[in-house]
């Protein structure tokens, strides 16, 4: 099989747009005999002649232009290469995989998707649901560019395996039976609900939150349930079975449950993103985190 050499085959291309050697080697700024030596040498390789003399002059045979008949879908492609390579350099084009925490999904990943398919078409976001001690060994081992977590879960800034980026802080409301007694109450405060039973899970991030959360407000919240997801949590308030804190991105109207604002004392909780020492440089990259914190401002 013949090893083609681009080069050759553009000065034989250049050639037949040109017409004569000496033309040949200032278009392509070379001295003509280093134009004959190429064409001979790619000549050899073919094994087929490419040129025939004709008076002083020389000029493609049928094999030659059979060549460049093939070539010319060669620099097709070439072309429309380069065209996507500089997309890509510039932000343009290219997949971005995004673990996230199941909330972070529809309240700031689906926004973001939908974002960049109006702005920047060609570059794509894939989504694994992941809490944070997967997705960040996802990220160090290269299956995931981006990584949303709660600030809490996230390696600290001296981590130097990854770069944190801010993204959102969530107010935390207060889930409450639609008949109970503060459910309309004015000026609705955390230590009102002190000696309520409390919904939220056994351990893990959102159980720290939520007895950090009470007890800045002075008192140690009482458990009456335990429960991790959202739709068991707001069902058991709705049941009257407790209160509960719930962060804004996660609450969904349910016909029992009045969420109430807690004013200039209510807790929040930060969610950031991460990505690799480096890695915030990737064009397509920082297309998604623009779009992210776009997704977060709304």
């Amino acid at each position: 099989m013949v090893e083609w050499d681009i080069r050759k085959l553009q000065i034989l291309r250049t050639l037949r747009e040109r017409g004569t050697v000496t033309a040949t080697a200032e278009a392509l700024r070379m001295t003509p005999s280093a134009v004959s030596q190429q064409l001979t040498n790619l000549a050899k390789q073919v094994g087929v002649p490419l040129l025939e003399a004709q008076g002083r002059r020389v000029r493609l045979t049928d094999a030659a232009r059979l060549v460049l008949r093939h070539a010319e879908a060669v620099f097709e492609q070439l072309e429309r290469a380069d065209a996507e390579v500089a997309a890509y350099v510039h932000g343009e084009v290219g997949e971005v995989r995004v673990a996230a925490f199941s909330t972070a999904v529809p309240a700031l990943v689906v926004p973001a998707v939908r974002a960049l398919r109006t702005a920047h078409p060609g570059v794509t976001l894939r989504v694994r649901e992941a809490e944070a001690g997967e997705a960040y060994e996802l990220l160090a081992a290269g299956d995931v560019d981006l990584a949303l977590s709660l600030a809490a879960q996230a390696p600290t800034a001296a981590d130097p395996r990854f770069t944190r980026v801010p993204l959102l802080a969530d107010p935390l409301d207060v889930a409450l039976p639609r008949d109970h007694p503060l459910a309309t109450a004015d000026g609705l405060r955390l230590a009102d609900l002190a000696e309520e039973p409390w919904i939220f899970g056994g351990s893990g991030p959102w159980s720290d939150i939520t007895r950090g959360a009470c007890e800045a407000a002075g008192f140690s919240p009482v458990q009456g349930h335990s429960a991790a997801g959202w739709t068991a949590i707001l069902a058991m308030v709705e049941a009257g079975m407790g209160v509960a804190l719930v962060p804004r991105m996660a609450a969904v109207a349910r016909g029992g449950v009045v969420m109430r604002e807690l004013g200039a004392e209510r807790p929040v909780r930060h969610v950031v993103a991460a990505v690799r020492k480096g890695g915030a440089g990737s064009p397509a990259v920082g297309r998604a985190l623009d779009a992210l914190r776009g997704a977060a401002a709304a």
